[in-house]
């Protein structure tokens, strides 16, 4: 496995300056999980100046949706003690925290080593780390003198949600708490309905903005109190740094209007899902023609074949980053234009690997798998890694029946060709796919255990936190 670059020390007296220019006192050091739930720690400005970042237990990495410490995790893998990680703060992503003046927020990645029963070495615990993956696949692209643009598209519900007699419902939502009007049948592309929720919007837009959020536009969407978000393309990094700051604003802003925003994939079992889907482009350096996908003549190039055929091969595995809880094989199996299989093609939403209409220059990869309930750090990593991985075979891709590819049918089985897989393994590091197994494998079984999973686990948990 290449080394993980590592970020570079933060420059004291660099970050006093930009904290200076935000006029915050305060710095919340954010670390994503592999759910993308932001944890962390609000600290003064001194205490962030002194520590380059903070300080924060490991227990951290290996929690899983419900605050469970699998067994299998604590002291195989992660210190038993608890042992203090370091919260390196990237100082390209300071930003002013929407709603609080004086407070500002910077992404971090862990630092710190300890031995690891499982792997018989020391770990780093930047290799447990999404987004520290997600900079490892990167460096190999450039290494192969090659960058990519990305584009996501984030499908979400507004929600009410009731609980009485231990039973949970979901509805759609009031535009706020004292709304009459609620959408009862799916209003598709209404732009009525939609603004209804404007003052929602205008918050969310308003801090996007803030944080540098690149939203380029919104629409309902195909199911019952759902709505899409796009996003202007840019850097891969970025882009999956901007949709984790975005789940997170568009719940927050929605609790204080008065309802649920859920990236949950499968919330109503008679209504289409939702989906996280990303448009990847991919460039050569120093080429007088640097678009990979296709050839000046606005032909397709072999190679967008090849990233296909890379793509397709380990599809199977992929899914328990792009489907990684039981909620979302819902999503898959009762499909509403969700692909069953890791097919491609032109202009079909029900393909996995979509091939949008295009000019050469913006000819692109629409990956369609993701559920909204991926991480993005992984999703970006796992599509540019397996279609490197295609590239450098050089293999054609499969027609887009053939039932080689056909995606796995539930979290346990994803799980395992998880497990089996070299090509990820090589591409994401064992320590992080051991630990993102044993930690999916305990939600699995917890949920598993109940009586009605799906009322007891997936809507009081999954809805909040996908």
């Amino acid at each position: 496995m290449p080394p993980i670059p590592t970020l570079p020390p933060m420059d004291p007296e660099a970050a006093r300056q930009a904290l200076s220019d935000l006029g915050a006192q305060a710095v919340e050091c954010v670390l994503g999980d592999f759910t993308s739930v932001a944890r962390g720690k609000r600290v003064h400005r001194d205490d962030f100046l002194a520590l380059g970042g903070c300080r924060l237990p490991s227990v951290v990495l290996g929690l899983t949706l419900t605050g469970g410490e699998p067994e299998p995790v604590f002291g195989p893998m992660l210190p038993r003690q608890y042992s203090d990680l370091t919260l390196q703060p990237d100082l390209a992503t300071l930003a002013p925290r929407p709603g609080r003046p004086a407070e500002a927020s910077v992404l971090c990645e862990p630092g710190g080593r300890w031995w690891s029963e499982h792997h018989a070495r020391e770990v780093d615990a930047s290799e447990l780390c999404p987004r520290s993956a997600l900079r490892r696949v990167l460096a190999r692209f450039e290494a192969e003198g090659l960058t990519a643009r990305v584009a996501p598209e984030l499908e979400f519900f507004l929600l009410q949600r009731d609980e009485a007699g231990g039973r949970i419902t979901l509805d759609s939502a009031r535009a706020h708490p004292g709304a009459m009007a609620r959408e009862s049948a799916c209003e598709a592309y209404s732009l009525e309905r939609a603004s209804h929720f404007d003052a929602y919007f205008d918050a969310l837009y308003a801090a996007c903005a803030t944080m540098g959020i690149p939203l380029s536009g919104h629409a309902h969407e195909a199911a019952l109190s759902q709505f899409e978000v796009n996003f202007h393309p840019g850097p891969p990094l970025a882009q999956a740094d901007a949709v984790h700051r975005f789940k997170r604003l568009a719940r927050e802003i929605a609790a204080q209007h008065g309802f649920l925003a859920s990236f949950a994939p499968k919330p109503f079992l008679d209504q289409p899902g939702t989906g996280m889907h990303w448009h990847f482009s991919v460039q050569r350096h120093d080429a007088a023609w640097p678009h990979l996908f296709a050839e000046p003549d606005g032909a397709d190039s072999a190679e967008l074949g090849h990233f296909v055929a890379g793509l397709q091969d380990q599809a199977p595995a992929a899914m328990a980053f792009l489907a990684p809880h039981d909620m979302a094989y819902d999503r898959i199996t009762r499909s509403d234009a969700s692909p069953s299989h890791a097919s491609w093609g032109g202009e079909d939403r029900s393909l996995a690997f979509r091939i949008p209409t295009s000019g050469p220059a913006s000819r692109r990869i629409e990956n369609r798998l993701p559920g909204g309930d991926a991480n993005p750090y992984l999703t970006v990593a796992v599509t540019l890694g397996l279609g490197l991985a295609g590239l450098q075979a050089a293999k054609a891709p499969l027609p887009t029946c053939n039932e080689r590819h056909a995606l796995a049918r539930s979290l346990p089985d994803a799980l395992n060709a998880l497990d089996a897989s070299s090509t990820l393994r090589d591409l994401l590091g064992a320590p992080l796919i051991d630990l993102y197994v044993a930690i999916k494998r305990h939600e699995q079984a917890e949920r598993a255990a109940l009586d009605d999973p799906r009322q007891h686990w997936d809507l009081r948990h999954l809805i909040e936190l996908a």
